[in-house]
């Protein structure tokens, strides 16, 4: 497997989940038939996935988990502190998207430092 792989899978997949976020946003939080729906019917399971999506944005779920993986994949190094940046930044993305931006910026930004640094010279 060449060395590129993962940092080519990872340009290409980034923009496809951040897509999806908005369209989560867009087409599921804010769309009126569903809010429509789930004033009418909020046993549904949409409107439950709908009301712990809300409830995951209203105590910032994403944006913490997002800092918290950027600053622990930050200071660690090797692998485990790439795939922990990987981590922030899947996490960072959504929340971005869906109102988390004050932490899920800062995330999103010790992710992206991690995955540039050089590694280190042993």
């Amino acid at each position: 497997m060449s060395r590129r792989l993962p940092v080519i899978l990872l340009l290409v997949l980034l923009p496809l989940w951040l897509a999806a976020s908005y369209g989560a946003r867009y087409g599921f939080m804010e769309d009126a038939q569903w809010v429509g729906i789930c004033v009418d019917e909020a046993s549904r399971w949409e409107c439950q996935v709908r009301a712990n999506l809300g409830l995951m944005i209203h105590f910032k779920i994403l944006g913490y988990g997002a800092l918290a993986a950027a600053v622990i994949g930050f200071v660690i190094p090797g692998r485990a502190g790439w795939w922990l940046a990987v981590l922030a930044l899947a996490l960072g993305f959504p929340a971005l998207a869906l109102y988390n931006t004050t932490l899920a910026v800062f995330a999103v930004v010790i992710a992206g430092l991690r995955l540039v640094r050089a590694p280190r010279s042993a």
